[in-house]
């Protein structure tokens, strides 16, 4: 039976639990507060006034547009969680003490998103939440689904929500009271799908059980079925009993080579029947090219004295897939990894990477041409102050990676100022694109190091070029809290707070992003978004890109005052004379990549 209360948010909570669906409730709309204009606030990271609700905020070239709480059943705000007070709890059991241990409050920590039409969808280790975004207006929350199991991550697929479960806590029946005992036919550790075509009555339409349950998940779409897709899961926990899951086993590989680690899993949805989905391979992307042994790549520890222990290579945390070119990147515990995924049932593994800087392997993120990766680390977990002044400024970073005929290359490492405190919990964290034409940008979230916004055209000199970022949810002690991930769509950056809730932000003209620039990258629409899988930029053939290129030539220095006003007057014009075409295709020869192309791509608008 499902019962019906009157709450501040639309809330529903699977299988006979309470449900509500409401919509532009008084309270919501009260939450969703715009921020002071750019030019308002303090340009400056240092010092920013603590607080839950009222922290300090500071922005440069980028401004917030609106703010939504987190929902009030998702939200525990007199309950915050601390790591050090969670390791004492630890410490406490592990010495046989008697320790009531409260609810964990990371089990209401909101996670990723993923975008439909003008929907926003925000992960929760809780369940989800769905806000509408149609135009300037604030977020408006329309649907929240409860659904315990953590951590949470989303994707979406037309009415479908992908969602990955690890916890033991996560039942088949979404129920919220937990499960008891090491072994049960009511647990769930897998990757839900739910159809929320009916907002007053969303629906699980299928669990898929698996050995190690779902961390993050990853859509990949089948290159000849439009009906199909799969999904790359990739697990970070430890193998469930084969008691519970008769496909299940643990083990080394020489003791036991059908263990389910040193693999993922490869789940086969058919779209015209998601409840039928599957588990069809666990393909061994990590085993020694030469001896086939599963277990071939970083086994753990330093690479190099003085470096980081880094973690074995037996799992990945995410796969970025690039359907269209046909390639996936993993950042997989110990090492970032190439995939050949042509075909998607069977990923290869093209090269590898290691580094004495990385401790943990957590993200990965192509540019648009599909030449370069950014790998992030977390060093952490997410859960320590790592961006201080005394921190190492290549640990806890961002390294950026070429892609050569030799393999991945090492080009550079790129990490946010150190100027946050100890208790701000502060790594490199999750991101994508931002659609500039003619430069490499992405903009990242830093937990409580805010969103950064960098610019890595010359992959050996990244450079940030924008930011935002809040005071410590506390002056004494450091919570889990900020960013998880900053993400662009459709001309906003959308920011995930793990406490605070969803923010909306935009950016602003300045030296280092025109307007043009910003306004060509406004022109990139999708209607569906997963953060993990990447979609290729093809920019109109418009003035306004025409102006961006410019904008970056003069930036650089590559044209003088004079022959700028003349392109400029040429685009204006929408066309340009011989001896103008030719003076640019000149000038493109002896210019290198970068600028190459960006005065082909003027060439490419005058001569259309």
């Amino acid at each position: 039976m499902i019962k019906h209360f009157k709450t501040s948010a639309s809330i529903l909570v699977l299988a006979g639990l309470v449900a509500a669906c409401t919509t532009g409730t008084e309270e919501s709309a009260e939450n969703a507060v715009a921020s002071n204009t750019a030019e308002a606030v303090p340009q400056t990271r240092e010092g920013l006034a603590p607080g839950l609700w009222d922290a300090e905020e500071a922005s440069s070239n980028m401004q917030l547009v609106h703010h939504v709480r987190t929902p009030d059943a998702f939200a525990q705000p007199n309950a915050l969680w601390a790591p050090a007070v969670e390791r004492a709890l630890w410490q406490a059991m592990a010495a046989g003490e008697e320790v009531e241990r409260p609810p964990s409050p990371i089990s209401f920590a909101n996670t990723d998103l993923a975008f439909t039409g003008n929907r926003v969808v925000m992960g929760n280790w809780h369940g989800f939440n769905v806000f509408e975004t149609s135009g300037d207006a604030a977020p408006e929350l329309i649907l929240s689904v409860v659904c315990p199991g953590g951590q949470g991550d989303v994707s979406v697929h037309g009415d479908l929500v992908f969602r990955s479960v690890e916890d033991n806590r996560g039942r088949l029946d979404c129920g919220t009271g937990g499960v008891e005992g090491d072994v049960s036919d009511e647990r769930f550790r897998g990757v839900q799908i739910f159809d929320i075509s009916d907002l007053s009555n969303p629906r699980q339409v299928a669990a898929v059980q698996t050995c190690r349950g779902s961390h993050t998940h990853t859509l990949v779409p089948d290159p000849s079925d439009e009906n199909v897709l799969y999904i790359y899961n990739s697990a970070t926990s430890g193998v469930r009993s084969g008691e519970e899951l008769g496909i299940c086993s643990s083990g080394q590989p020489d003791e036991n080579p059908e263990t389910a680690l040193y693999s993922i899993d490869v789940i086969r949805v058919d779209l015209t029947e998601p409840e039928n989905a599957e588990i069809v391979n666990r393909p061994r992307i990590f085993a020694d090219r030469e001896t086939g042994e599963i277990n071939g790549l970083w086994m753990g520890g330093a690479i190099e004295e003085g470096g980081q222990e880094s973690a074995v290579t037996n799992h990945c945390h995410d796969i970025n897939v690039y359907p269209e070119l046909g390639i996936a990147a993993g950042a997989c515990s110990g090492n970032g990894i190439l995939l050949d995924i042509s075909d998607p049932v069977n990923p290869s593994r093209i090269s590898e990477m290691a580094d004495p800087n990385f401790a943990y392997w957590h993200a990965a993120i192509f540019n648009n041409a599909g030449d370069k990766i950014v790998f992030t680390d977390e060093w952490g977990g997410g859960l320590g102050a790592r961006c201080r002044p005394e921190d190492p400024e290549n640990w806890g970073a961002n390294v950026i990676a070429n892609i050569t005929e030799d393999g991945l290359e090492r080009q550079s490492y790129y990490k946010i100022p150190g100027n946050q405190t100890a208790v701000e919990n502060c790594v490199a964290h999750n991101g994508n694109l931002v659609p500039v034409p003619g430069r490499d940008i992405m903009v990242q979230g830093w937990y409580s190091g805010g969103l950064s916004v960098i610019d890595f055209t010359d992959s050996a000199n990244p450079v940030e070029i924008a930011w935002f970022d809040r005071g410590p949810l506390s002056a004494d002690e450091l919570y889990l809290g900020g960013h998880w991930a900053g993400y662009w769509h459709n001309g906003y950056i959308y920011g995930a707070e793990i406490v605070r809730g969803l923010d909306v932000l935009q950016l602003t003209p300045s030296d280092l992003l025109t307007e043009n620039e910003i306004a060509a990258a406004n022109l990139i629409r999708f209607d569906e978004a997963n953060t993990q899988v990447q979609e290729r930029f093809v920019w109109p053939n418009e003035a306004v890109v025409a102006h961006a290129y410019l904008d970056q030539l003069v930036r650089g220095e590559a044209v003088d005052a004079g022959m700028a006003a003349t392109l400029r007057a040429a685009i204006e014009a929408g066309a340009g004379d011989a001896d103008l075409m030719a003076a640019i295709a000149s000038a493109a020869e002896a210019a290198g990549d970068a600028d190459r192309a960006r005065f082909n791509g003027i060439a490419g608008y005058l001569g259309r």
